[in-house]
């Protein structure tokens, strides 16, 4: 009988007790902010650091996971007796912390050669942030208790998974990826005048500005336009919130009065997401359709 051991970043967004009660491994970034540091979602909840990034100038910087960190993961799971490891990772276009997971399977078998053949990784690329992935590794966990898991079918689930799922959202505020680079400070510090915010996809381990909107009471219609165009009807949806989740609940009412049906959950934004969107935002995440 296989024993699958899922693991993440903390960048899926996943809160603490989820992790634990779903048997997932948490490797956590390490995040700086003024003169802190921390491990995200272990040491700091994510209201906390919301009020860190308020009081702070600066933007959050975080850390890889390194590839020491990782080979120590896998020495644990493999002396537990785990058969497989399954690790989802933060998009590989974001951070070298998917190479380095990858760099730690050869690490392993180097120092524990007799590991090679009684414990299979596999890393796979999530192409995304927060909940684009932080839902499916739920799905995924689920699957891996059962008596006739398999892990081949649950990388195939997550990788489908990861080809069709997108984040659209709306930051409140353009100074974070001004800062960050995101968005040029010439464009942030236009669209600040003009009133105007973007929705922003992020898919395929990349992200682009959607369409823009002028004035807050057109965020929500907006962004319905948006899901309309490019969700796959009848499939699940996160809402994303950061700070307040008073725009997050408007725009489920009007997902349910279009569509029927309720979000899965509520996912607050990390660091990760706040250091380049701030922490505030309001948008899904949810499988697009014709991909």
């Amino acid at each position: 009988m296989p024993k699958i051991l899922i693991m993440t970043d903390s960048a899926c967004d996943l809160e603490l007790d989820e992790l634990q009660k779903a048997g997932i491994k948490l490797m956590s970034f390490n995040i700086s902010i003024d003169d802190l540091s921390f491990r995200e979602t272990v040491d700091k909840s994510k209201d906390e650091v919301y009020e860190l990034m308020d009081k702070s100038t600066e933007i959050p910087k975080t850390s890889q996971v390194t590839s020491f960190e990782f080979l120590e993961a896998y020495k644990e799971a493999y002396n537990q007796g785990y058969t497989d490891i399954i690790y989802m990772s933060i998009s590989a276009t974001a951070s070298k912390t998917h190479e380095n997971s990858v760099m730690a399977i050869d690490m392993l078998f180097e120092e524990i050669p007799e590991s090679k053949g009684k414990i299979n990784i596999y890393v796979v690329d999530s192409k995304g942030y927060t909940a684009m992935y932080g839902y499916p590794l739920l799905e995924a966990s689920k699957k891996a208790k059962k008596p006739d898991s398999n892990a081949k079918e649950i990388v195939a689930y997550l990788e489908e998974w990861a080809s069709k799922s997108a984040a659209y959202f709306v930051p409140m505020t353009l100074k974070y990826a001004k800062k960050s680079g995101r968005i040029s400070a010439a464009a942030a510090f236009a669209g600040e005048l003009l009133g105007i915010k973007p929705i922003i996809q992020m898919a395929d381990g990349g992200s682009k500005i959607m369409s823009k909107i002028r004035g807050d009471k057109n965020i929500i219609p907006k962004l319905m336009e948006c899901i309309e165009s490019e969700m796959t009807p009848q499939t699940p949806y996160i809402m994303l919130t950061g700070k307040n989740d008073t725009l997050a609940k408007q725009l489920e009412k009007e997902m349910i009065k279009k569509f029927g049906y309720k979000a899965e959950y509520y996912s607050k934004i990390g660091a990760a997401i706040s250091a380049n969107a701030g922490n505030d935002l309001v948008g899904i995440v949810c499988r697009r359709k014709n991909v």
